[in-house]
């Protein structure tokens, strides 16, 4: 039988798990603040040439449409289309920066198995 080997965790180990608690603290308090600036961003999609252009918070949640008189003109299925489209433009971009965002947040951090 051998003897002194616990759990198998040396004390290299319980310096890495140290280490991860450590950087997983990190992100989490990251996280929090990647938050709060989200909740502040404004992120835009426009489509016709600017003459429809959505507006979402970096949490994609909607703030505010603005319609151009112009874009009034071209009837309701037009100005449908312009609106969905200017919304698929916001919420892509709010997708892509919020990952960015989070790998930046996540970047050095050894995950096993990733």
């Amino acid at each position: 039988m051998t003897q002194g080997k616990g759990f198998g965790f040396g004390l290299g180990k319980m310096k890495e798990l140290a280490d991860a608690f450590k950087k997983a603290q990190q992100v989490q308090e990251g996280a929090k603040k990647l938050q709060e600036e989200l909740e502040q961003m404004e992120i835009s999609g426009e489509s016709g040439g600017g003459l429809v252009k959505v507006i979402l918070s970096g949490n994609q949640e909607p703030q505010r449409v603005e319609i151009s008189p112009d874009a009034l003109a071209e009837g309701p299925e037009v100005l449908s289309d312009l609106v969905t489209a200017a919304m698929k433009e916001a919420y892509n971009k709010s997708t892509m920066m919020m990952r960015e965002r989070m790998e930046d947040l996540t970047s050095g951090l050894e995950l096993p198995g990733m």
